[in-house]
């Protein structure tokens, strides 16, 4: 075989590969607020994070908040009440969160997507780890429910969670 033969077969199968599709690994979240029958309703806090194999957390993915001043106070005043997410992570942060940090959310189903370059989950070693969504309501209730996953995802995997006061469902996706 001629040496421009091998240089031209090489630059094919190159290309080739060059030119199959890159897969990115997803993690797709339904969060799920319920409609309350309560004479005094208000919206929860709800924090989203990640803890590995030793319940630390690891990556904060969402905070939902009261963003805005009210006559109570701002709403940072009312964080420690995420109880779980306040010890685990939350003291530590400066808040608000540069693409975490959000306002509360109303009544309904509340779709979240997470990519593996997102900085939260880039840095996450491969192993088990725990979706943890923690709510807590004033005049009202605290809730938490947690899903177990493997990172990075080699095949698809789904869980979910049944809240029973202030979460409904949580599902929880992620594609390879």
């Amino acid at each position: 075989m001629s040496r421009i033969n091998v240089t031209t077969q090489l630059t094919i199968a190159l290309s080739g590969l060059l030119a199959m599709p890159a897969y990115a690994a997803e993690l797709n979240l339904s969060v799920e607020i319920p409609q309350l029958n309560v004479a005094e309703y208000h919206r929860p806090y709800v924090a989203v994070w990640v803890e590995g194999a030793d319940q630390k957390a690891v990556a904060n993915l969402s905070l939902w908040y009261q963003t805005k001043d009210t006559k109570e106070g701002h709403g940072t005043k009312w964080l420690p009440d995420l109880r779980q997410w306040w010890r685990k992570s939350g003291r530590t942060l400066k808040v608000p969160v540069d693409g975490v940090s959000g306002p509360t959310r109303p009544v309904g189903k509340h779709a979240l997507k997470f990519g593996d370059k997102q900085s939260e989950l880039s840095k996450l070693a491969p192993g088990s780890y725990t979706l943890v969504v923690e709510a807590v309501r004033e005049v009202g209730g605290r809730e938490l429910v947690k899903i177990p996953f493997i990172w990075p995802a080699k095949a698809p995997q789904s869980g979910n969670a049944q809240g029973s006061s202030e979460l409904g469902v949580v599902a929880l996706a992620i594609k390879p």
